[in-house]
């Protein structure tokens, strides 16, 4: 435990964590934003955003994991949203875990350990029963994370919530985001004088798509005065389903609804650090844990230039909104190219809070980057083996500079794109390159071999590719 001097010379640290917010959600990414988003986009203003963040995973649990452990999800066989069913479509998807592992050592159990008061509030999604829930990973406090990826006991984002994890009922109507962020800036208020974490974690922007009347009205009169339909179709993968369209025009009233409201409940929780005088040393971070919802229930958003959303593993379903703002160390209105993820968000907050790390973690600290410097990192790996939801294929992928190599699973085809300047993946320069897929490729799959990957398993006699 830190004595009382080193404690008070600590940083605070706020992470905002949004459920499904694409990169191209917020103003700050996308200055064609339909979606107003002041608060995030002041924050962008006074840190530091980065053009290249990334999610570990292109659906949930999975980059929540790497979250709050510092790892690639694969190494626990997290690679599918928990309680999810493991669908099949030509093959059998992989096998996967279904909890965070009750051995992993949490940020948050690396912060108490230091002397931190940790706060938890939101969507939690790590684990079926309450041995796995935040008040028993290091948080000391929880409200209203649990097993459930949404609120879905009553299906509502508005009182009575009927959440097991929020003990004592807001009045009715009362909105979710509203509740989780009064929470989190009394939790602000009450540890001032003391180093704290708190991590909100919202249920929004995730289905079901319920927006403030208010919000909607206005957005409904935006979203008139913009014609067409807003769809074009994506590629098929699944062979016994209908063509899937993508939505390639923002313009979805309640979706919008949805965002701004979250982006009111950044800035309250934004305004607390002020007014409770530790604005100045508190480190906050905003991020997503995958991309848009672009392909299914619903198509809330566009994601364009990006392709994809969640569930793929182009970049449309992994590339996140990542904002840090690190008063002293952390210039206003800087940019930074550098390729970071979630598996990074555990040894920055460890390193500048001194937390020890003696277990083995995938992620980087990433100061040097948020001092304005380059990092030293050679690749960054994703493994999606199942059927997504939202249409995506099984498959794989590695990042290397500017290079991104695509690999699926049905048959172990492979795509190669340069990113920098085909940032919509659309110009496939494998065949022009193959000694550079050949490499990357090799790194790939030793990488599956390091951290025991699973893959696509036979069906009907079928067998797929493997590595």
């Amino acid at each position: 435990m830190a004595t009382m001097s080193a404690r008070a010379a600590l940083p605070n640290v706020v992470v905002f964590l949004v459920d499904d917010l694409g990169y191209m959600d917020v103003g700050a990414n996308n200055p064609n934003c339909f979606y107003d988003t002041p608060n995030i986009d002041r924050l962008a203003k006074s840190g530091m955003r980065f053009t290249d963040g990334y999610a570990a995973n292109p659906v949930c649990s999975p980059t929540r994991y790497s979250l709050m452990t510092g790892k690639y999800p694969t190494r626990a066989r997290a690679t599918q949203f928990f309680g999810g069913k493991n669908r099949a479509e030509k093959f059998n998807p992989a096998p996967f875990n279904d909890n965070m592992p009750l051995d992993e050592i949490t940020i948050a159990q690396a912060l108490k350990a230091k002397g931190y008061a940790t706060f938890y509030a939101g969507k939690w999604h790590l684990g079926e029963s309450e041995e796995y829930y935040p008040q028993n990973r290091g948080f000391d406090v929880n409200i209203g994370g649990w097993k459930k990826g949404g609120p879905y006991t009553g299906g509502r984002y508005f009182a009575p919530f009927k959440n097991p994890e929020i003990k004592e009922e807001s009045p009715d109507g009362e909105h979710l985001p509203a509740r989780l962020v009064r929470e989190t800036a009394g939790f602000i208020e009450q540890n001032k004088d003391n180093p704290f974490f708190a991590y909100l974690a919202f249920y929004s922007v995730h289905t079901p798509l319920m927006g403030r009347p208010d919000l909607e009205a206005k957005y409904k009169k935006k979203a008139a005065k913009i014609s067409g339909d807003g769809f074009a179709e994506e590629e098929q993968v699944w062979p016994t389903n209908k063509p899937r369209n993508v939505r390639v025009l923002q313009k979805h009233a309640v979706y919008a609804a949805m965002v701004e409201a979250m982006d009111e409940a950044v800035g309250t929780v934004l305004q607390q650090l002020e007014d409770s005088g530790v604005a100045d040393r508190t480190i906050v971070i905003f991020t997503s844990d995958n991309g848009g919802l672009s392909t299914s229930e619903g198509s809330p958003t566009s994601n364009l230039p990006l392709r994809g959303g969640k569930g793929w593993v182009y970049e449309g379903g992994i590339r996140e909104p990542w904002i840090v703002r690190y008063p002293g160390v952390t210039r206003p209105n800087s940019i930074s190219t550098e390729p970071i993820c979630s598996i990074d968000l555990f040894p920055t907050v460890a390193a500048v809070a001194g937390a020890d790390v003696k277990h083995e973690i995938d992620g980087i600290n990433i100061l040097p980057a948020l001092k304005g410097g380059t990092l030293n990192r050679e690749s960054l790996f994703w493994h999606y083996p199942h059927y997504a939801n939202q249409g995506g294929f099984p498959g794989g992928a590695i990042r290397e500079g500017d290079y991104k190599l695509v690999e699926r699973y049905e048959d172990g085809q492979v795509h190669l794109y340069d990113l920098k300047q085909d940032i919509g993946e659309q110009n496939d320069l494998a065949a022009k390159y193959p000694e550079k897929v050949e490499q990357m490729r090799k790194r790939l799959h030793a990488w599956y071999e390091s951290v025991d990957a699973q893959f696509l398993r036979e069906k009907d006699g079928n067998a797929p590719w493997h590595p």
